[in-house]
């Protein structure tokens, strides 16, 4: 799998850290409008070519793979972008701002044979199989709790009268698409799509979201999600059922470790070998494109299909809108 990188942000460091990790996994490039800017990682990471233009890089027939990690706002433009060039692609979540967007962009990966994946670390997690494996000792679930709050280093710019990219609608930001989101798929990929979705957010007053809970309604029990980019907190995630629970330590974006609690006694549960939160996901790709795995890939592109429904629902329920969503 040979790699070109969209975006120098920490998140391209954790990434290529991870690629660093999987023998037959290689990045080739990296694009970024101004060189000096990918230099650092170029240089970290012992990777030889930049490019300035990105249809430079998209010509490039060295390279199978774009990894696409520039603001939400532009992962359907580069992403469309890279499949028209016949790139296999993955992009960083949230995929999309839109539904219709990224119906664009699943039409157009099927219609071209590509593999098109969405960078969601949770569900390719170790630890979240271990959770799917222990469920039925809980019996009936009946309640989910999922907290992941982050105190965010921008935040304080937002404050200052600055408004970065991750608190601006015009770049698709707020706490729901960076931070629920990953609570919202750790219910979603066990359960399936909910009944009912609601928002509830605090607002800044350029309309983004700073912080919020959301409601998934399921017919036989509730789940709440608290995504912050405000305030810290004790991140956790609980599913509760008549016979048990389950406490995953530290929330659902790492899912450090499971403990798993049944009448009276607590068992903890690691498969988890690195920190590196992104190497489970990129293993996971590398695999199903060694394989020419499609029915898969389409399977979990799928499923992000419904993952994004759900998400701007419940963005539209807060009254949160997006550039995006002028857009035809």
């Amino acid at each position: 799998m040979k790699i070109a990188t969209i975006g120098t942000g920490f998140i391209v460091d954790t990434f290529l850290s991870a690629v660093e990790k999987i023998d037959d996994v290689q990045c080739v490039a990296m694009y970024s409008r101004k060189r000096e800017t990918a230099k650092p990682l170029a240089e970290k990471y012992h990777i030889h070519t930049i490019y300035t233009d990105l249809k430079e890089l998209l010509k490039d027939p060295a390279i199978e793979f774009i990894y696409v990690a520039s603001p939400n706002s532009l992962h359907y433009e580069h992403t469309r972008l890279a499949l028209e060039h016949d790139k296999h692609v993955i992009c960083e979540k949230p995929f999309t701002s839109t539904v219709e967007e990224m119906e664009k962009l699943m039409a157009l990966a099927k219609e071209k044979q590509l593999m098109l994946f969405e960078a969601i670390t949770t569900i390719h997690m170790p630890n979240y199989q271990l959770i799917r494996e222990h469920l039925d000792k809980l019996g009936p679930i009946k309640l989910i709790q999922c907290n992941y709050s982050q105190y965010s280093s921008r935040y304080n710019a937002l404050l200052a009268g600055e408004t970065p990219n991750v608190f601006n609608p015009k770049f698709s930001g707020g706490a729901l698409v960076d931070i629920n989101i990953y609570n919202l798929h750790f219910v979603m990929n066990l359960f399936g799509t909910p009944d009912s979705i609601r928002y509830t957010a605090n607002k800044h007053p350029n309309g983004i979201d700073t912080s919020g809970v959301l409601v998934l309604k399921y017919p036989d029990f509730i789940a709440e999600c608290v995504g912050a980019k405000d305030t810290q907190s004790l991140n956790f995630a609980i599913i509760q059922g008549e016979k048990g629970y389950i406490h995953v330590k530290n929330g659902a974006h790492p899912c450090e470790s499971i403990i798993l609690h049944t009448e009276d006694t607590e068992v903890t549960l690691n498969n988890q070998t690195t920190t590196n939160r992104l190497y489970y996901e990129l293993l996971a790709f590398n695999e199903m494109f060694k394989n020419r795995d499609f029915d898969r890939c389409y399977e979990l592109l799928d499923y992000s299909h419904s993952v994004i429904r759900m998400l701007v629902e419940a963005r539209k329920d807060a009254g949160i809108v997006f550039e995006a969503d002028h857009k035809k």
